[in-house]
């Protein structure tokens, strides 16, 4: 009986150092790839001395992930390395709650970008669309701030569940944030995970909207140059940037769907699933900022240099 309980014992343990180890090359490269699009945009600023709104927009994207990704390698580290010190009143919670604050920032910051885009690139002669197109430059600092109210009220609701005498120990797992809190199916939650999934679904539909929109103003946009035999680099910018929104479509499915998941799971006391789907989740902030260093091409070109640099540095030796 004593072989089953420490070979049990001793496949939980492996099984948390393999999610660590995964979660920390992710994170890690996570926190690269948006440490190298803030400081590609920091050095901008200084040169230029100035900041359009795309550049505003990127900027507050990457450091909210970077930090995002700290925070969250951080409490999987601690939690899993430091068990016994990290599980001391509020410091899960206050974790829990930092850690979902920057989750829904990040989400509606990149929902803002996806919307500035098709205002920005999209070309559609309806009056409304013409006046957002005027006025979005003014618009993105108070779509940020709703960014961020939006996150403050699920900060304090994560805080609020984390805290609650109906969710089980956190002591429980090592692999755990608020989507990972295992609670009981008691009706008190079922108010508060609606809110969740109704925030999250607002801004996965404000994402597909603008992307559905800008890619059939693009799609349009080709066609019109194919029939009017315009040059072939034209053409191919257009197709380069249909599939980046496609890219953006499939990997916010994925990501929107995670979180359902793990919205689900966790009512259902399933841990297993839920390690699994938020090891994909944490994904999405390094694949997501990978792919819009090569939408852009200023930061595209800067992190080819880099590459390049570096490969002729390591060759030198």
């Amino acid at each position: 009986m004593e072989d089953c309980h420490s070979q049990d014992q001793f496949n939980v343990t492996s099984y948390h150092a393999t999610a660590v180890v995964f979660i920390t090359l992710q994170a890690f490269a996570g926190m690269w790839i948006n440490a190298f699009i803030v400081s590609v945009l920091c050095i901008a600023w200084v040169k230029k001395k100035s900041f359009n709104s795309n550049e505003k927009i990127l900027l507050v994207l990457g450091c909210s992930r970077f930090c995002y990704l700290c925070i969250t390698w951080l409490y999987v580290f601690l939690s899993t390395v430091y068990l016994k010190y990290f599980c001391v009143c509020p410091i899960p919670q206050l974790f829990v709650a930092t850690e979902t604050f920057l989750n829904c920032f990040n989400l509606w910051v990149s929902a803002c970008l996806s919307g500035f885009y098709c205002i920005k690139i999209a070309n559609f002669r309806h009056v409304f669309f013409i006046y957002l197109k005027v006025k979005i430059d003014r618009l993105v600092p108070w779509l940020l701030l709703a960014s961020v109210l939006v996150s403050l009220v699920l900060c304090v609701l994560a805080y609020k569940l984390s805290a609650e005498p109906y969710c089980d120990n956190l002591n429980s797992t090592a692999l755990r944030n608020f989507s990972e809190l295992n609670v009981g199916k008691d009706e008190r939650i079922f108010p508060t995970y609606f809110i969740f999934g109704f925030i999250f679904a607002t801004a996965f539909m404000a994402v597909i909207f603008s992307a559905l929109l800008l890619f059939f103003s693009l799609w349009k946009h080709k066609c019109k140059m194919q029939t009017n035999s315009v040059k072939n680099i034209s053409i191919d910018a257009h197709i380069k940037a249909m599939k980046s929104i496609l890219s953006f479509f499939f990997i916010y499915s994925i990501n929107f769907t995670c979180l359902i998941l793990i919205l689900v799971y966790s009512t259902k006391k399933k841990k297993p699933e839920m390690a699994l789907i938020s090891i994909f989740l944490y994904n999405f902030p390094a694949v997501h900022s990978f792919i819009l260093i090569f939408s852009n091409p200023k930061l595209e070109k800067t992190l080819l240099r880099t590459l390049s640099w570096a490969k002729c540095k390591v060759c030198m030796r």
